[in-house]
Parts: C-alpha cells; sequence; structure tokens
C-alpha cells in the first residue's frame, strides 16, 4: 500500500501570493509599495492597528495584514502630517507586510510616502471592513492549512466524505464505479489533497489534473462527469470515514462485533476507519455504503454494536 506523503505545513505566504490569489475575490487593488512584495505574511488573521495608531504597542500583532478601515482613516486625516508621518514610521519599524484600506477610502499623502519610501505594499478595496475581514480571514484559513497527500479514491456517499484506500488493483475504482451507478459521487481518484482547516476538519478535494477523471484496470482512463451526469462529481468534501481494502488470508482476524474503534490519522485528526477484507463474492460497494450510513448514526449517537450488547447483557443477566 502507497504511504502517506509527508504533511505540509505553511507558516508565511508572500504579499505578492496574498495579491495575485485573492485580488479578484477582495477587489484589491495595489497603489504603491511593489517593491514589498516578497514581503511575508506570517499571521493568517487580520490586524485592525486602532490603538497602535494612539501609540499603545503592547499587544501590536506586527505579522499581520494592517486593515484601516473609516475609523482609522477618520483618526489619520484629523493627525497632522508630521504626526501621521512620525506614526507610520513607527509602523514600518515594524517590519509589517502590508497596509490595506477598505472601502476604497483615498489613503492619506503621508500613507503614501511611508509605503512608497519604506516598501510597504499599500492596497485599497471597495468592501467594508467587516466584508473584507470575514473574507479574508477564511481566505487564509485556506492558504495556510496544512496538508497532505493520500493515496486511494475519494467519495461522497450519502453525505459521508468516504475515502477507500487499499492496495494496487486490490479492487478501488471498481467499488468506486459501483457507488457511482448507486447515486454516490466522486470527488478524487489515485491522488487524494487533503487539508485541515480550523485545526479540526479535514477538506478533500482532487487536483485540476485529475478532477472528474478516474482509472479502472481493464477499462483506462474514464471521465465520470460525461459517463454518470455532473451530479457524480463532487469538487470537495469532508473526510469523516476512511476504509481500507486488505487482502483476505485464511485464518485472518475479521471484526465480528463493532466494538473495537480503530482510526485513521490524517495530519493529527483521528478518522473513524474501518478494514474490509477482500475476498470472492463480497459486495464491497454494499459494504461501504453500510459503513458509512452505520458512521451517520454514530454521529448522531446511534451504536448499534453497543446498542446490541447491552441488550445482551440485559438478557444474559435476566437469565
Amino acid at each position: 500500500m502507497p504511504p502517506k506523503s509527508t504533511p505540509k505545513y505553511i507558516d508565511s505566504i508572500t504579499v505578492q501570493e496574498f495579491f495575485d490569489s485573492f485580488k479578484e475575490i477582495l477587489k484589491l487593488r495595489l497603489l504603491t509599495g511593489e517593491k514589498g512584495l516578497s514581503t511575508r505574511i506570517r499571521d493568517k488573521s487580520l490586524n485592525r492597528p486602532s490603538l497602535v495608531l494612539t501609540g499603545y504597542y503592547k499587544y501590536f500583532a506586527a505579522k499581520r495584514i494592517q486593515l484601516f478601515g473609516a475609523g482609522e482613516m477618520g483618526y489619520m486625516r484629523d493627525l497632522g502630517e508630521d504626526k501621521q508621518v512620525k506614526i507610520l514610521n513607527e509602523l514600518a519599524d515594524r517590519n509589517i507586510p502590508c497596509m490595506i484600506v477598505s472601502r476604497n477610502l483615498l489613503p492619506t499623502g503621508p500613507m503614501r510616502e511611508i509605503a512608497e519610501k519604506r516598501n510597504i505594499p499599500l492596497m485599497r478595496s471597495p468592501l467594508t471592513s467587516r466584508d473584507f475581514t470575514t473574507t479574508a480571514v477564511i481566505l487564509l484559513e485556506e492558504k495556510f492549512a496544512p496538508r497532505v497527500t493520500l493515496h486511494g479514491t475519494m467519495m461522497d456517499v450519502r453525505g459521508i466524505g468516504t475515502l477507500i484506500r487499499g492496495g494496487s488493483g486490490i479492487g478501488k475504482s471498481e467499488c468506486a464505479l459501483a457507488l457511482l451507478e448507486h447515486g454516490h459521487s466522486l470527488v478524487a481518484d489515485d491522488v487524494v489533497p487533503v487539508r485541515l482547516l480550523n485545526e479540526r476538519e479535514l477538506m478533500a478535494t482532487s487536483t485540476e489534473l485529475n478532477r472528474s477523471y478516474m482509472e479502472c484496470r481493464g477499462l483506462g482512463i474514464i471521465n465520470v462527469a460525461e459517463l454518470f451526469g455532473i451530479r457524480a462529481v463532487r469538487l470537495e468534501k469532508r473526510v469523516d470515514l476512511v476504509v481500507t481494502f486488505t487482502e483476505w488470508e485464511p485464518g485472518m482476524e475479521e471484526d465480528r462485533t463493532g466494538l473495537e474503534r480503530d482510526f485513521f490519522d490524517i495530519l493529527g485528526i483521528n478518522v473513524p476507519h474501518i478494514e474490509l477484507p477482500v475476498r470472492p463474492g463480497r459486495d464491497l460497494a454494499r459494504l461501504v455504503e453500510v459503513a458509512t450510513m452505520e458512521q451517520a448514526l454514530r454521529a448522531h449517537g446511534h451504536d448499534s454494536a453497543r446498542e446490541f450488547n447491552d441488550r445482551l447483557i440485559s438478557f444474559m443477566n435476566r437469565g
């Protein structure tokens, strides 16, 4: 079975990367400070420098993007130019990555002057401070998210994101085809990029190259969207369950009760894990479907194995 790739942890991005990636969504316009685009953003949050403008630097988040809203710009305009230059130079001395002005407000002359002189990218957006912050934080969260590439087939089965793993040629693609015929959806085949959002949610997607395509031994590469319709393809899905196909061998131990819980570690998150031995005559697609339904029940507080175990103990006690 192919090993997991090495997790990738991102601790910073350049201002250039931020601008190029999100300028359309955030409606960003670069005004000056182009020479500072290589500066690195080292925090996935934004900072409103209100207190800093009054001279209070104790808890100043200098590694963040500095967002100037209506309040900050109003305060700056009430100051004389000399005072503005002093404040902005103190900001620049702390190596801030960039400055962004919301609501399409015009930066003051000293802001443009210091940004150009100190190589600090200065941008403007028509979005309100609240809308800009909400959108930008989500985008930065995804950009900074730890990620890893797994080998397998990622499916959306009855709303449960299911990663099917197993050795080469064990039947992952055949199972996925049967699930597609049952009305479920494909997220990715063979190469499954997974990123960790908000330190708790694993989101799987596909690469631009393999999106909606799947390899089937004996058939070759097939286009799932063309064969089964666009509803058979999902762009991304949370990883809720991992199912691993293993070669069945005589005498191997198989779970008969479901009382034991197994987990598969992905980026430090324990995902419920089921191992299914593969042998002739087993309907693997049907077993995966039932496994996802059972997982959905457990998420709602129902555990069939434990409920039956409790009933059995109660029956034995009565006897």
